[in-house]
């Protein structure tokens, strides 16, 4: 698969695997397939607790750890230096490995009413620079922040980050904030990737999808790329798996590139790190 290189040399795949509620919970056999699919990177996080999952899948596949790209992340309630070497720790127990290849903040802060954010998510970085430094992980970033974030972090780091997750995809691409990590040489990656539902059904999704001879997952996931970006899908379909990542043999033109820049805003999840969460019916 073609790669990305991070801002520390590290090449990464152009496509991971996200896990969160992967395969509806089937996590196994689900990630099995998806091993036998292809994917190398697989990206979890604390909060999902289906490290162990993982730890039981690569026990059953023929696929060496050296091989495998692991990430996962602190979350919100164990920030902190010493909890995040904690959740470190429990992290590599759980996945039943002695290193990680990329480690995230999962959120810029605690809950909404923090006032000390900035100077927990610097103790917070402090950790994963120790870790980094030790060489218990190969790659650190973070996830779901905006530039606002980011510049608390920048202004007081000794190693920037590699990395920042955001929701990316079309009718929610965030581009203000794909531009400055672009400026400052830190790879965005993007999970849910291919939005939900109301993206999928897009009318102008589903022209493309003609019209390029792809289906509308495809169009997202190859868009996505094109930004400069490395999506994240997740199925519990062996063919859409292997689809997601057949993405490699076809151009969206500068005008639909465009077109889809310009999607007034769908499919976002309800998710925003300074605001409460938002739920749709």
């Amino acid at each position: 698969m073609e790669k990305y290189k991070l801002n520390n040399g590290l090449y990464i795949d152009k496509i991971g695997f996200g896990t969160y509620k992967a395969g509806n919970g089937d996590y196994v056999p689900t990630l099995i397939n998806a091993i036998e699919a292809g994917y190398r990177h697989f990206d979890t996080a604390a909060f999902y607790n289906n490290e162990h999952l993982i730890k039981e899948v690569m026990f059953k596949s023929n696929v060496k750890r050296e091989d495998l790209f692991l990430s996962s992340k602190v979350w919100k309630t164990e920030m902190g230096y010493d909890n995040t070497i904690k959740s470190f720790e429990k992290s590599l127990n759980n996945l039943g490995t002695d290193y990680l290849d990329m480690f995230l903040i999962h959120w810029p802060k605690k809950d909404l009413k923090s006032d000390d954010w900035k100077e927990l998510d610097i103790k917070t970085w402090k950790a994963l620079e120790t870790l980094y430094k030790e060489g218990r992980v190969k790659s650190i970033g973070v996830s779901n922040f905006l530039p606002h974030h980011l510049i608390n972090i920048l202004d007081k780091c000794d190693i920037k980050p590699m990395v920042d997750q955001l929701e990316i995809h079309p009718g929610y691409i965030q581009k203000a904030a794909i531009d400055f990590l672009k400026d400052n040489d830190i790879l965005p990656q993007a999970w849910s990737p291919i939005g939900r539902a109301r993206v999928l059904k897009e009318e102008r999704l589903m022209e493309l999808s003609k019209k390029y001879n792809k289906s509308v997952a495809q169009i997202c996931i190859r868009f996505i790329l094109q930004l400069g970006v490395q999506p994240l899908p997740k199925s519990s379909s062996v063919e859409r798996m292997q689809e997601n990542m057949d993405v490699f043999d076809f151009e969206i033109s500068i005008e639909d590139e465009f077109e889809l820049m310009c999607l007034p805003q769908i499919g976002w999840s309800g998710e925003h790190p300074d605001r409460e969460r938002i739920y749709f019916d």
